[in-house]
């Protein structure tokens, strides 16, 4: 045995009984069997939780969007963006991009509070889990995030860091040609998130989320998304042509003109 095999045989001896001295007599099966099962066993429940739902994250897409649809949409609240340059932007919870999902319950006037994800507004029971499988009746009042919540969120802001991934949902085969993806592939947004933020924003939050998240993803090959770009940049140039007489009226105006953040669109899909 290799000094590398005795350290980690070590270190999983000493990761497996502090783990099962946190163990609760109640915890999800299917975490446990997968924690056992890592080269490097997560020495505390947490830790295999989120173990557990980095390894499914296809999983973590779907349970957070049917949570946000549990929630449903927040009386009162609209998409909107926000500015660095505001006064007070930090604390508003508004993002600066119409790339990054909207996420009301991290707004002030929508917030539920102590317990509760910030990004699906259900409440978060112990180890971040979604359901109270202990009988507590209570959620964690220092928690803001639900485990599977957070590996969603990394996919929605970041799915490129996922195409090994999603190439294999596709079963390595470009969305748009058919053909074989090759190492060059890339993910694209079916519906460009420009549009998302032009045709979609008065949209029920819980269905804007699904621009986000796997029904909008695609992995096509670098040939096939950079035609796809041009084209959209060119409808976008277009638009703007069109648009820029109006965006000089104080009123009736193109209202994503009148939008100081319509400039984010510069930017291809």
């Amino acid at each position: 045995m290799s000094k590398t095999s005795e350290w980690r045989a070590e270190r999983n001896v000493a990761a497996r009984a502090r783990l099962d001295r946190a163990l609760p007599a109640v915890f999800p099966g299917a975490v446990l069997r997968h924690a056992l099962a890592r080269p490097l066993i997560p020495p505390t429940p947490r830790l295999a939780i989120e173990s557990y739902w980095r390894a499914h994250l296809l999983r973590a897409d779907r349970l957070a969007r049917a949570l946000a649809l549990r929630s449903g949409h927040p009386e009162g609240w609209t998409w909107r963006l926000g500015s660095i340059q505001d006064a007070g932007f930090k604390d508003s919870g508004l993002a600066a991009t119409f790339r990054l999902p909207p996420s009301p319950f991290r707004e002030p006037a929508h917030a539920r509070g102590k317990g509760h994800c910030c990004l699906c507004g259900q409440p978060v029971y112990r180890f971040g889990w979604h359901r109270d499988l202990w009988g507590a009746g209570v959620p964690n009042k220092n928690a803001r995030w639900h485990a599977a919540c957070v590996t969603a969120w990394k996919l929605w802001v970041a799915p490129s860091d996922q195409v090994k991934l999603l190439k294999a949902r596709q079963r390595h085969r470009c969305a748009a040609s058919g053909k074989r993806l090759l190492r060059t592939a890339e993910v694209d947004h079916r519906v460009p998130l420009y549009r998302v933020w032009r045709e979609h924003r008065n949209d029920p939050w819980p269905t804007l989320l699904g621009f986000w998240g796997t029904p909008n993803l695609q992995v096509v090959n670098r040939v096939v998304h950079v035609e796809k770009c041009g084209l959209e940049a060119g409808e976008r140039a277009e638009r703007r042509r069109a648009a820029r007489p109006a965006a000089q009226l104080p009123d009736g105006a193109d209202p994503e003109w009148r939008d100081p953040t319509a400039r984010d669109e510069i930017a291809a899909d």
